[in-house]
Order: structure tokens, then sequence, then C-alpha cells
């Protein structure tokens, strides 16, 4: 092993440990490392930011404003609501919102297919009242499924479509990835549909999380005290009896910004004070009403009439801009005008003030604020909308030109007639002609950490070909493998790298595991699209855990999931995944 793959490798484990301790947030880890790799002499200075101008990089950048355009249009909550009947029973509804999903995910971004099916999986459970923790998980397992079915669909079918190119001198087209995503897909999609949802713990369905999710019960809240309170010179424990009598808790005081100690429950109250709160926002409203008080960052809002102030319920994402920080440190209140009223996260109560306290992917937000300025206040925090949100009537006349826009684009890169990118550039560019998107949407749209991530890890991947660190891997993998068939070594490498996209982002391990592929090919004297493809499905299948996908980490919250419920769906799923996919491999990419 020479010096440079040994600097290389010692990055690789230091990256892998970072993303699975998770503490640090993977572009900074991705970014880091690249610096890292610069100083150790390892990436030379002329392609060290070359990642940044990379044709995968540029696709998934575009692939994101496009899905943020046909999403503004209303073309698809149209679609979805044609469809979608809480009257139908809970297989048919399962069955009919994963292949909407599925074939959603498979012209979008898998992420946004599902910020604009769960809103509409989340009615149709109240409805019917029932739990959506029996719909959302086979909801967000088909969004990942259906992104395997065309180049676009996912990130990692875009760096292994790239990759290619490098590898073997021309990259993937669009539906390349078909005849192989597709049956997955389907067959992933019938089991979720038939036999996936049954197998949902069974306390998931007793928990009445459509009922919390109609009223968002567990919110904390402050309430400030103004000086016409009737609160003023009673104690916390005087306000017990109109608490109970409006279902809301008294967690504590806060004066002159410090949280009193427990005893506060005998403090009397007094003037500026803030009273923490727990409950619904229903609840809430109704008892600071009923004892003087007033919602704390309520002043900002003042002028403006009821009609036009609104609660919003939002859930955080991973990679969202007020992830791992506080209302304050974005500014919320003071950039966007919006009070942050009430956390909700799931397993623990929050003790720390409201403004003050880290927010985490998966939780549920309550928002206030003036109405026409929530949803672009939602989107420039990066959360999503958990009530179905209204067509907007000026965009639902450019639907289907939205939609043709894109199909026609879409068409002419498959026949070859324009290069990828430039197709997808110019639907950007008719969509913000047309004011589908806004040009302050284009840049909200795309996902930056993810660009920094794949910018940062192209360069650190193709140093580790160039220092012959992946075919080192590759012979190793071989050397263990000697003496079975190349089929047996197939499946191993899909293992492999499932298990890893389980726990680190799959555009990393897509990116570590392809280059290792095609080496382990070129020593068994295979077929390299045979190894890719593997590689591109198994890093698309990341069902495991709610950190694997950040689809799973979405319905975290308003499903009331727990860190172990997710494998006993998806362990089964990804078995039938290899077991589907590796044959279609076989058979369309002969070794």
């Amino acid at each position: 092993m020479t010096t440079d793959q040994a600097i290389l490798f010692s990055l690789i484990v230091l990256i892998f440990a970072f993303l699975i301790w998770g503490r640090v947030r993977y572009d900074l880890v991705a970014f880091a490392a690249l610096v890292i790799a610069f100083i150790a002499g390892v990436v030379p200075k002329n392609e060290v930011f070359s990642g940044f101008g990379h044709p995968a990089v540029v696709i998934i950048a575009l692939v994101l404003i496009v899905s943020r355009g046909l999403s503004r249009s209303g073309a698809i909550e149209l679609l979805a609501r044609q469809l979608v009947d809480s009257s139908r029973s809970l297989k048919a509804h399962v069955g009919i919102m994963a292949g909407i999903s599925a074939a959603l995910s498979s012209v979008m971004n898998n992420v946004a297919a599902l910020a604009l099916l769960m809103p509409v999986d989340l009615q149709a459970a109240q409805r019917a009242k029932r739990s959506p923790a029996l719909t959302l998980m086979p909801l967000s397992f088909a969004s990942i499924l259906g992104g395997m079915v065309t180049l676009i669909g996912t990130p990692p079918n875009i760096v292994i479509a790239t990759f290619r190119e490098s590898a073997l001198g021309a990259p993937y087209q669009m539906f390349d990835f078909a005849p192989v995503g597709a049956v997955v897909a389907l067959a992933g999609v019938l089991f979720v549909a038939l036999i996936g949802w049954r197998l949902i713990p069974v306390e998931c369905s007793k928990r009445d999380t459509a009922k919390e999710l109609e009223d968002l019960k567990g919110y904390l809240s402050e309430a400030k005290v103004p000086e016409s309170s009737e609160a003023i010179g009673q104690t916390l424990k005087d306000l017990d009896p109109l608490a109970e009598e409006n279902d809301v808790n008294i967690l504590g005081l806060v004066r002159r910004s410090k949280r009193l100690p427990g005893s506060a429950r005998h403090e009397v109250v007094r003037k500026n004070d803030l009273v923490v709160l727990e409950g619904s926002p229903d609840a809430i409203d109704q008892f600071v009403g009923a004892s003087g008080l007033e919602f704390a960052g309520s002043d900002k809002h003042e002028g403006i009439t009821s009609e036009a102030v609104a609660l919003m319920e939002v859930v955080v994402p991973e990679g969202a801009r007020i992830a791992g920080r506080s209302a304050l440190e974005v500014r919320l209140l003071y950039r966007q005008g919006v009070t942050l009223l009430g956390i909700s996260r799931k397993g623990r109560r929050i003790r720390d003030r409201v403004r003050k306290t880290r927010i985490k992917a998966g939780d549920l937000l309550l928002l206030l604020g003036p109405e026409e300025q929530m949803p672009d206040v939602v989107a420039w925090l990066g959360c999503l909308p958990l009530a179905e949100r209204g067509l907007e009537i000026t965009q639902r006349s450019k639907a289907w030109t939205a939609v043709s826009v894109f199909a026609a684009a879409i068409l002419g890169a498959s026949l070859g007639l324009i290069y990828l990118p430039l197709a997808l550039a110019a639907v950007v560019v008719a969509y913000v002609a047309l004011r589908i998107v806004r040009l302050s949407q284009i840049y909200e749209s795309v996902e930056w950490p993810v660009i920094v991530l794949l910018g940062s890890m192209i360069p650190i991947g193709a140093a580790l070909e160039a220092s012959g660190a992946t075919a080192l891997v590759a012979n190793i993998i071989v050397d263990w493998t000697r003496g079975l068939p190349a089929f047996a070594v197939l499946a191993i490498l899909m293992l492999v790298t499932m298990t890893l996209s389980d726990v680190l982002n799959n555009v990393a391990t897509a990116l570590i595991a392809a280059p290792i592929g095609v080496d382990i090919a070129n020593r068994l004297g295979a077929n390299p699209d045979a190894f890719l493809m593997a590689v591109a499905v198994a890093a698309s299948c990341a069902f495991l855990t709610p950190i694997g996908h950040k689809n799973n980490t979405i319905i975290m919250g308003p499903g009331g999931y727990r860190f172990g419920d997710y494998w006993r769906m998806s362990l089964p799923l990804e078995v039938l995944v290899v077991l589907v996919s590796l044959p279609m491999i076989l058979v369309v990419w002969p070794l």
C-alpha cells in the first residue's frame, strides 16, 4: 500500500465514522475531507474543486428546481386529489398512494414527491379515522423505489451514469435504468401494498397519531404576561384549574430570560414573565385568551388582522435550514416576521426555551405569521407543511404547460437530440419565463448540502481511482470470494453497498462503491455494466433505518415511528429487492 492510498483510506474511514456518528453535517464532513486531501497532496490543485462543475452536480441541482416547478404548477397535487379517496379500504389506499408515489419519483426528486403526497395521505388518514403510521412508511418506501426507474429519479443513478462516462466512455441514458428499476419498483410496490403495511409494528397502529396530527398535541410554547393580564399576582399553581379546563400543561416560568426552577409553581407571576405551556395549538390558544396572556413575539404581528395571520404546522427534514439551529439563530422573527410558537418532538419532552431550542430533523413545528408569507417562509426554512396545501389559482392554469415543457425536454434528451443537463436547464429557463418558478425560488429549491457533498466527494473518488486504491479493494474482495461464481460476487457487492447506504448518505455510498464495482468486474473479466447497475440499485435502497434516506426521516415525526420500527417492513423488502434485481441485472446486463 502506497502513502497516497493510506492517506485516502484513512480519509474514507474518517468520513464514514463522522457520517455514522451524525453529529456533524455530512456536507461539512465531505468538504473538510476534500481540504485535508488537498493539503496532504493526494488531490491535485487543478482538480480540488472540479467536482462542483461535474455533470452529476449540475443535473441534481436542475432536477430539484424542475421538481419545484412541477409542484408549484399544481399538476401533481391535482392528480393526487383526483385519485385519493379516504373511503377506500386501507389496502386499496396504500396501493394507490404507493403507485402514485413511485410514478412521481421516477420523473422528479423523490423527496419532493413525498413532500407533495404526505399532506394528502395525512388528510386521508384523518378522514378515515386511522393512524397515519399505517400508510406513511409504505408511502416513503414507494417513493424511494420509484426513483430507481429513471436517470433523474434519484441522485445515485445520476452518479452512476456520469461515472460510467469516465470509466467506460459513455454515460447511461434516461431509461437505461428502467428494465431493472421498473421491475424492482413494481415488485416493491406490490409488496408494500399487499404485505408490507401489515408488518408495521402493532403499537404503531395503536398510537393515535391521526388525532395527534389533527390537533398536534404535545407542542411546547411560551406565552408572555402583559400588564393587563389577570394572571399577574397569581402563582402558577393558581392557574392549574384554568389550564386543566383548557387541556394545557403549565411546565414552568421564564423571568429575565432565565428558566426558574421547579419550585416556580409557587412563584407569583409578574409582568413580562413567560409562562411555558404544553398542549395542542387550539388548547394553548384558548388558555392564552382565557388567562389574558399573549404569545411571545406576537407584538411583531401587531396591526395584522386576524384573517391575515395563520398558524402552520410543519415537519423538519434532514438538511433543512433550521435543522441543528434554533429560531433565534436563524433570526426567524426578525427576518421573516414569523414566530415559532411550539415544538413537538417524539420520545422526549423539551425543557429548553422554545426559541432557543435547537431543532432536530423529524421535529414538528408550530409557526405563526402573515398568511400570505407562510408558504415562502416554510420553503426558506426548508420544512414541509403537514396540512394539505391549496392549489394556487394563478398556477393551476399552467399545470399542463409545466408538464408539457418537462415532457418535451425528457423526450428530447431520451432521443439524444439534446444533452440532458441542457434540456433540464431549458426547462428551468422556461419555468422562470412563465413565472411557474420565481427567481428567488431557484436558489431555495437546490439542496445545497447535497451539492457540497457531491462536489467534495467526486475529487476524492477520482483520487482513489488514480492512486489504485479502488483496485486494491477490488483485489481484496476478489481474493475473499475466490472460487465463487461472478453472480455471487455481484450479490455480495449489492449486500455490502445496501448496508452502507442504510447508515450513510446514498450519494457518498454510490461514489465509493461504483469504482470498486468496475474494478471487480475487470478482475473477473465480467461486464462492468452489471456491477454498476447492482451498485445503483443497492445504493438507492436505504429502507432499514430512519437515517438511511431523507424520506424516512421526514415521516418519523408525523408517523410516530421509533428508530426500531423500520426494520420489520424494510428487511424483507431489501431481501426482495436483491432477489428480484439480481436475476434482472443478469438478463438485461449479462455477465
